[in-house]
């Protein structure tokens, strides 16, 4: 079936429902008619709530530099598809995923796939062919039943554990960091950079025999203000290192130090090699995490979607307070904006609230109430999208105020296409 890229995206969101189906017999039984391919012969496996990106960013950047030839595969995308697929730090090309495309359409034969198993299954094929040493997978929700999941890692690296998608991983943090662990392998290696794991984390680990590396026990990462903001201190072994971490977050710098921690853990002889290592995660960056694509005034982009999301942000802006905060702020139905600027309140002095299409979307009127419930005595406005919330946000902001623009990939995507159409 000879067909572009764009008509196989259409035919599939047509054919595979959007929704969320969690469950690994399906893809288990095309990823067993075609082949079983693994996408390289050593997997790493990223699961948690938040800082997954920043995550495989910083461990795709250390393999990059040891001279490994790394594949990665994360979702959703910003602006482009060939996005998800990386090889080499590229994004993939139309006629690689195509393949990946053709290849399980082939093999599925009567089996219903959702769209994300369909297109988890296209992305594997596509990085077994790219002849890898490594890969790096992205779960898209949870861990135990993603799809991702039908790929045993050879090391699991588990971030930050918070409260999302409660009606498919659970009510509570015990919960969601047992769906969390189900990336787990026995006998295999985890990286944990969350500071306060759920119990749920300690009990997947002992039951599989698995080697628990936990930030804050067995490695750390900590400010080091006397050099400068942007210094920090990393902690290994017995080892000790700067690393160079721009001063946004500590969220960041644990996010960061997990992934230098999972190469580290994942090949020997690294010793020599570490200061360099450090310098090279501590420099990777992730388009729509704390972006600033304007400097007067200054512009903030974030995909940010739950309360987890909005302490890093408010950890970022504190510091950085300009005259004033206006937040542009869209999000889908089904996240917890409540939670989301309860946090930011103090922070952000003026609300533009923007609508999103689509079946999970809702109107800015709506989002307005919603934060209304939170915030009644702020000041807010409701627009049709985000185009026309950024541009009064722009409007009234003076050249030392900051524009806060975030709340789901959606939003990210318009304001990134809005300010490449304004340039």
């Amino acid at each position: 079936m000879h067909l572009p890229l764009s008509s196989w995206l259409e035919r599939i969101q047509e054919n595979h429902p959007d929704k969320i189906e969690l469950g690994l017999e399906r893809c288990a039984d095309v990823w067993n008619r075609m082949g079983c391919p693994r996408p390289a012969p050593k997997t790493f496996t990223v699961a948690g709530t938040n800082g997954k990106g920043s995550t495989i960013a910083g461990i795709e950047s250390a393999l990059l530099h040891l001279g490994r030839r790394v594949g990665c595969y994360t979702s959703p995308h910003l602006l482009r598809f060939e996005e998800r697929v990386r090889v080499n730090g590229q994004d993939s090309d139309e006629k690689s995923i195509i393949q990946g495309f053709e290849a399980v359409e082939t093999a599925r034969e009567n089996t219903r796939l959702t769209y994300f198993e369909f297109v988890t299954l296209a992305a594997i094929w596509t990085l077994y062919q790219a002849r890898l040493d490594v890969a790096i997978l992205e779960v898209g929700l949870g861990g135990r039943l993603d799809a991702v999941n039908i790929i045993d890692a050879d090391v699991a690296v588990i971030t930050a554990i918070g409260i999302d998608h409660q009606e498919f991983l659970g009510n509570d943090r015990e919960s969601i960091g047992y769906e969390k662990s189900g990336i787990m392998r026995s006998g295999q290696t985890v990286i944990c950079s969350d500071r306060q794991p759920p119990d749920s984390v300690f009990t997947v680990a002992n039951d599989l025999n698995a080697r628990l590396i936990r930030i804050g026990a067995d490695f750390e990462v900590s400010r080091d203000i006397s050099p400068g903001p942007d210094h920090w201190n990393y902690y290994f072994a017995d080892e000790s290192v700067d690393f160079p971490v721009p001063a946004r977050t500590p969220h960041l710098a644990e996010n960061l130090a997990g992934a230098l921690t999972a190469v580290i853990t994942s090949e020997a002889g690294l010793q020599d090699q570490l200061q360099a290592l450090a310098n090279v995660v501590a420099s990777s960056r992730v388009k729509g995490r704390l972006e600033q694509v304007g400097s007067k005034p200054q512009i903030i982009l974030d995909v940010g979607h739950n309360p987890l999301a909005a302490e890093a942000i408010r950890e970022f802006l504190i510091p950085r307070q300009k005259l004033n905060c206006i937040a542009v702020l869209a999000m889908l139905r089904d996240k917890d904006a409540e939670g989301v600027v309860s946090i930011l309140g103090n922070v952000v002095t003026r609300w533009h609230c923007a609508g999103l299409s689509g079946s999970r979307g809702q109107s800015g009127p709506d989002l307005e109430k919603r934060v209304r419930t939170v915030l009644p005595d702020a000041e807010l406005e409701s627009h049709q999208d985000v185009s026309a919330a950024i541009r009064t946000a722009m409007a009234e902001a003076g050249v030392d105020d900051t524009i806060l623009i975030f709340g789901s990939f959606l939003t990210v995507e318009q304001a990134t296409r809005y300010f490449q159409n304004v340039e």
